[in-house]
């Protein structure tokens, strides 16, 4: 009844040429009133709109003007903020600093952001250094740390898309993405693909577009969507399950993949390859695909020291070139765990974790590579000729024969 009460006084708005106009944050019509409505979005407030937010701030607490550099990073904090929002924060950095800076309004909208429940704004100390091994990686990231700087639209570079990292789990792809944001020098945004699906019609859709909205808004940015296999395994026979939403959404996606022009890098990491649709790993959705495979016993060695450091203890007190050796067909992770379990030993014995210590740990752990042998050969196999390898191959030195 509401409905036809309401086309009723529509067809009599337009009768006196009257407009109806319909304010509301979230976009959900009727199908009975999709035809008859003229839908208008309103973008998040750019840095011109922010910057008179900032300067009415200022003048209202009789601040001196916020200038230069400084004005710069206070207005990139609130990028993807709404002008209500961003006043608030400005105003909250008034009263706790007496002063506007850029940390408590980047803390702001870290909880603003957080509040929608579909993205999470990361902060990370992760950097290069804290990856062991995958040069290669490593060197196409360092490549690209400037991509998003002025200059290199002045060479007419284009903006990257994206980086698909897949590989076995625990191996460093997590840390990689979290890295990836700090070469760049940008803001890391998380995605959970699984919070974009809801139980209403439309729902789904308005969940990503809010998404790549808020993403943006805050360009240049870093958008992180770990278990990528995962967030998106029904696309394929979704039309017999869910209606079709996944499908819709995923397609949503990689279409804006495709034709994106705000410098947003996607960086997604996935396990299971066979979940991926082809039409996701074809030339143009990303700038490159690269496969982690277990540590070399180069890079087992790099993260050994790694781990030791992190854990207060001096690396040079182990002998890493054996623990390097013993630990063949570990992960990053298996590794690091190795470590904490030595250490807990240690603790209950009132001493220090040695080689030995170590070694006890080792004995009792079952690795990945045993547990999962088939999956991960299966892996490998189909990373050969579809991926590049994260890691140089080892070259494997030769002696050379006496005459």
């Amino acid at each position: 009844m509401l409905l036809r009460k309401f086309k009723d006084v529509l067809q009599a708005a337009k009768a006196q040429q009257k407009p109806m106009i319909i304010v509301g944050c979230r976009l959900v019509l009727p199908p009975e009133l999709e035809r008859e409505i003229t839908v208008l979005e309103f973008a998040l407030p750019g840095k011109e709109q922010l910057g008179d937010v900032l300067d009415g701030i200022v003048e209202s607490a009789a601040l001196p003007p916020v200038t230069g550099d400084h004005r710069e990073h206070v207005i990139d904090a609130a990028r993807g903020l709404t002008t209500v929002e961003a006043e608030n924060a400005f105003a909250l950095s008034v009263a706790e600093s007496k002063s506007i800076t850029a940390a408590v309004v980047a803390r702001e909208k870290a909880q603003t952001v957080k509040k929608n429940g579909l993205l999470e704004l990361v902060e990370t100390n992760e950097t290069l250094e804290s990856i062991g091994g995958l040069d290669v990686l490593k060197t196409w990231l360092l490549k690209r740390r400037h991509a998003f700087g002025s200059r290199a639209r002045e060479y007419g570079l284009p903006l990257p898309k994206g980086l698909l990292i897949l590989g076995i789990s625990g191996t460093g792809k997590s840390l990689t993405a979290k890295a990836t944001a700090k070469v760049f020098g940008v803001p890391l945004l998380k995605l959970d693909a699984g919070r974009i699906f809801a139980g209403l019609v439309g729902q789904s859709e308005a969940n990503l577009r809010s998404v790549i909205q808020t993403a943006e808004a805050i360009a240049p940015c870093a958008l992180w969507i770990d278990e990528f296999d995962k967030s998106f395994a029904g696309s394929k026979s979704s039309g017999s399950t869910d209606g079709g939403t996944s499908a819709r959404v995923f397609g949503s996606f990689i279409s804006w993949m495709q034709e994106k022009t705000a410098p947003v890098f996607v960086v997604a990491t996935a396990n299971d390859v066979s979940q991926l649709p082809p039409e996701l790993l074809r030339k143009g959705r990303w700038d490159d695909l690269f496969f982690v495979d277990l540590p070399n016993e180069a890079e087992r060695q790099a993260i050994w020291k790694i781990v030791i450091e992190r854990n207060h203890r001096d690396p040079h007190e182990f002998d890493l070139i054996q623990l390097a050796r013993i630990t063949d067909g570990l992960t990053g992770s298996e590794i690091e765990q190795a470590f904490v379990d030595a250490l807990y030993c240690a603790f209950d014995e009132e001493t220090e974790p040695t080689d030995l210590t170590i070694a006890g740990v080792l004995n009792d752990l079952v690795p990945l590579s045993k547990l999962m042998a088939e999956q991960i050969t299966g892996m490998r196999n189909w990373a050969k000729g579809r991926a590049r390898c994260a890691t140089a191959p080892v070259v494997e030195r030769k002696s050379r024969k006496l005459a």
